[in-house]
């Protein structure tokens, strides 16, 4: 017995060791790397870099017309430009597309102050002005920056013309949340991150990238995974959505034209409901429902760019 236990245990350290030893390969491997992740970053010919509090934020713009169109991305989207452009090629030859990327995202800079709906709010509208874009503007978020959305027509009415959400969040979303939960949230983020720091996220995300792009757009995605994979200036936005909630529940619902684009509703509980009964306190709201997962521009574009269409001529 005790013979079987030492060649057990010489066979276990074996293991170890090569485990410690892949891993720190690849961590070496990793460190290597990101010196070329940060110089294509650093060369990208797609986006503008805007001084914003003294860091650079990464804004696209492209077309002209009468009407402004400002995609903002749901939460932690890696490559908001890059994931949006596809799309947003759709409408640029007859209005004027802008997608902005928040500190943390896609090209832009981390950012150590506070993550709460106000202040990022603040940041997109001193982006836009450095970029020349004026307002007002036809705000299309996704998924949760639909809360930022919605406080930007609270505070500043006279800057937003309409609401088209790409399946956007909406308050209520978030009412079965708790410390617990968000405490969780925060815990998976600070793994994930390690695993990233680690190299192991570069040696996964090749089966994660979109295999429709060209070979170019999928190696700077891949950049941007690995240089900022739940970094902490994304992760702490969850720390502020107790908050963020309260603020927007202390003002009355934006009654400004608005176009919900719903999913199947499989992204939450009661995701369906909770569009209905917020179109319902509108008096101009057009909802469309779409039999398809939460990226909806993604998965169903000309279904989306028919209703984007026909509800932005309605507004002229």
């Amino acid at each position: 017995m005790k013979k079987a236990l030492k060649i057990i245990g010489k066979v276990l350290l074996i293991f170890l060791s090569i485990v410690l030893m892949l891993l720190a390969c690849i961590f070496i491997y990793n460190r290597i790397m990101l010196k070329g992740d940060r110089r294509m970053i650093a060369g990208q010919q797609i986006s503008q870099m805007v001084d914003v509090d003294g860091r650079k934020m990464s804004i696209y713009v492209a077309g002209e017309g009468d009407h402004t169109l400002v995609f903002l991305a749901g939460s932690g989207a890696t490559a908001p430009i890059l994931d949006f452009k596809p799309f947003t090629e759709r409408f640029s030859a007859d209005y004027q597309i802008v997608i902005t990327e928040k500190f943390g995202y896609g090209f832009s800079d981390e950012y150590d102050g506070s993550r709460d709906v106000e202040t990022r709010v603040r940041q997109y509208r001193s982006a836009l002005k450095a970029a020349g874009v004026q307002a007002p503007y036809i705000l299309c978020p996704h998924s949760y920056s639909g809360l930022e959305s919605i406080y930007w027509a609270q505070q500043y009415p006279e800057e937003v013309e309409a609401i088209i959400g790409l399946d956007m969040a909406l308050p209520r979303a978030y009412d079965s949340f708790d410390d617990e939960l968000v405490s969780s949230i925060k815990s998976s983020n600070t793994f994930k991150r390690t695993l990233n720091k680690l190299g192991i996220v570069r040696v996964l995300v090749g089966g994660f990238l979109p295999k429709d792009e060209p070979a170019d757009v999928q190696a700077l995605i891949k950049s941007l995974i690995c240089r900022s994979y739940c970094n902490k200036t994304v992760s702490a936005e969850s720390e502020y959505i107790f908050s963020d909630i309260k603020a927007l529940d202390s003002m009355p619902i934006p009654n400004i034209p608005t176009l919900l684009i719903v999913s199947d509703g499989t992204v939450a509980e009661g995701w369906i409901d909770i569009q209905k009964d917020y179109a319902s306190n509108l008096t101009d709201s057009t909802t469309v429902f779409l039999n398809c997962g939460h990226s909806v521009y993604n998965l169903e574009p000309e279904k989306c760019e028919k209703a984007m269409r026909e509800f932005i001529e309605h507004l002229k």
